[in-house]
């Protein structure tokens, strides 16, 4: 393979504290050597960056990839697609398709099938309970034995207390992290909006944002007893992070994440019924779209999730309550994230930081670094390019983007996966 040399690159690297303006050179997909003056060796390939910023590739924490069962709304290969546009090099997959990811053989099918693209490194969930239905524990130490980063029911919250106190002293036997949607399911079953004067109006069954803390304290408390680790998934309310930054104060291993609709949105996204701004959880008030920008920038929040969910078309053109939740995020997750940059509201440094080295904190995956030795999974974007999010124009297979619409700052220039590039 020949040499790669970035030169004239900002090169921005949270891991390590790195920012400067230099070069960063690839041999045999790994980097091989970076800084503010580096030589460039003969027969290399050179990418004059014009300044613009390289940093890791994106891991994305949290992600539905259509497959098994789902191929008719995305497929891997889809989803690779949109990632590689959107700077992502590693996502973590979620297992609550059909089949469920509760048999080790699927677990290492989903890494295989990642291997496949040759731009996507896939990091399988396993189930926590059988077909993630909440009734019977898992095989955990089978799954984490084949290569599950984390255990999680996905999209469905594991209701009962006893479940997930069996489910946290078993994954930390195995030194595993459990995943939870935080949303107390009784609470939240068949509805569709955040409850208040909006609901209300527009006459939609709604969720109290209190579901949401009442499961993250309940889960506290089980953490207490066990003294396992703990994540909490797209985090949306005010309520709920204050619980997490209070028992992070107290020395719990807790983590969480949050996905870009809660600090880019708010319910009134929604409108009059705008079904592509249906998600799970719903959209919430002004005041917990706030709270969640002030926990990215004093480090409550540990990620940013592009919390992807494709939809078939058929499933979104239906009445607002019988809608499918869910959004697609992969191509948008940086850009949405750098409006909070360029609004002011989080340095770059704590923004990339939140994309790359957090996400891999959390999942315990050495990636989301540009230390010497580390694989060439890079992103090159210009932070100042314009562009507007348009449904039907994204990459990949699913278009129900709650951003249609939206005019964004900073645009991926490339990605490349071990040193290959994959995308522009």
């Amino acid at each position: 393979m020949t040499d790669l040399i970035f030169e004239n690159v900002r090169l921005l690297d949270p891991a390590n504290g790195l920012d400067t303006l230099g070069a960063l050179l690839v041999r045999d997909g790994r980097i091989a050597d970076l800084g503010r003056s580096i030589g460039r060796p003969e027969g290399a390939k050179v990418i004059d960056g014009d300044s613009a910023i390289l940093c890791p590739g994106l891991v994305d924490m949290r992600a539905e990839v259509g497959e098994p069962g789902g191929e008719y709304r995305e497929t891997i290969a889809s989803a690779a697609v949109a990632a590689a546009a959107g700077g992502i090099t590693t996502l973590a997959a979620l297992p609550d398709t059909k089949p469920a990811i509760d048999d080790p053989a699927l677990v290492r099918h989903l890494r295989a099938r990642g291997e496949e693209t040759g731009s996507l490194t896939i990091l399988p969930y396993a189930a926590a309970t059988k077909g993630c239905r909440g009734e019977e524990l898992a095989e955990l130490g089978l799954l984490r034995e084949a290569g599950a980063v984390a255990f999680t029911d996905g999209a469905r919250a594991i209701g009962s207390a006893r479940m997930m106190r069996l489910i946290l002293s078993y994954a930390r036997a195995f030194g595993a992290r459990v995943v939870q949607h935080p949303e107390e399911p009784t609470l939240a079953e068949g509805g569709a909006a955040t409850s208040g004067e909006l609901a209300t109006r527009l006459g939609l069954h709604a969720i109290h944002p209190a579901a949401e803390a009442l499961m993250v304290a309940r889960d506290l408390r089980l953490l207490r007893m066990t003294g396992g680790a703990l994540h909490f998934a797209h985090v949306s309310t005010g309520e709920a992070i204050g619980l997490i930054r209070a028992a992070k104060a107290d020395g719990l291993d807790v983590t969480c994440d949050t996905a870009p609709p809660y600090f880019d949105l708010n319910e009134t996204a929604i409108g009059n019924f705008r079904t592509y701004a249906k998600l799970s959880p719903p959209l919430r008030a002004e005041e917990d779209r706030l709270a969640v920008v002030a926990a990215l920038a004093d480090g409550t929040i540990d990620a940013i999730a592009s919390d992807h969910q494709p939809r078939d078309a058929d499933d979104k053109r239906l009445p607002f309550a019988q809608a499918a939740a869910g959004g697609v995020g992969l191509a948008t997750l940086l850009a949405v994230t750098l409006a909070q940059v360029h609004g002011g509201a989080i340095p770059l440094a704590r923004a990339l930081g939140l994309l790359t080295a957090g996400p891999a904190n959390v999942l315990g995956v050495k990636a989301g670094t540009l230390a010497k030795g580390a694989p060439a999974d890079l992103c090159l974007f210009d932070l100042d390019a314009a562009w507007q999010v348009e449904a039907g124009e994204l990459p990949g297979r699913a278009q129900n983007t709650p951003f249609d619409g939206r005019a964004l700052e900073g645009r991926v220039i490339g990605t490349w996966k071990a040193g290959r590039r994959v995308f522009g």
